[in-house]
């Protein structure tokens, strides 16, 4: 069998990223292989700073290379708006938007039962801690509309229904159920937005 250990070791680094198998992550160790060894040497060195310097904010879990990210330290921003994501990235996804002034929280997932993925391992609690010290008056449920983010939206409402002053709202149209965020264009994002219905 035809094998070399150092390339085996990449192309099994490489598998480990999300959405990457065996052959893709061969094809990124050829393709690596072929590149200037300046441009392979910048890639690794915005990794390493990626580990280094980026972090999570300590308020609402969004990317951030300082303690509180600069979303959460805007003072135009609307206070009284929370919009409840499941990832970091989806944040980055509804910035693009370009029409949300609000603020955010990030779950750092989803429930998902059959992957082991309780509310207890996500980022509830803090939610209600910014809820119960701050002025929020309104919700947004951006959790992905397939049948992990609507268990995950179903169980937000659950927890904060003891909240009377609080409107809960939910993204809706825009977005096809089954579909994530990331697959989405800005102005199908912009749509969920601006259709959310309360629940």
């Amino acid at each position: 069998m035809f094998q070399l250990k150092d390339f085996e070791k990449c192309v099994f680094e490489l598998s480990k990223l999300p959405g990457i198998g065996r052959k893709t992550a061969t094809r990124l160790a050829l393709f690596l292989l072929k590149m200037d060894k300046k441009d392979v040497l910048s890639l690794t060195k915005s990794i390493e700073a990626l580990k280094e310097k980026i972090t999570f904010c300590e308020i609402c879990g969004s990317l951030t290379d300082e303690k509180i990210c600069p979303i959460c330290k805007d003072t135009t921003r609307d206070k009284t708006i929370i919009c409840v994501v499941e990832e970091a990235k989806d944040v980055i996804l509804i910035e693009n938007s370009g029409n949300y002034n609000g603020l955010y929280h990030v779950l750092g997932g989803r429930i998902s039962p059959l992957d082991g993925i309780t509310p207890d391992v996500l980022n509830f609690d803090k939610l209600i801690s910014r809820i119960e010290e701050g002025n929020v008056k309104e919700i947004i449920i951006a959790t992905n509309p397939d049948v992990d983010g609507e268990t995950t939206a179903y169980y937000l409402k659950k927890i904060l229904s003891d909240y009377n002053m609080l409107k809960i709202t939910r993204i809706a149209t825009g977005l096809a159920v089954g579909s994530h965020l990331e697959y989405s264009d800005e102005f199908a994002i912009l749509k969920a937005l601006e259709n959310r219905r309360e629940i």
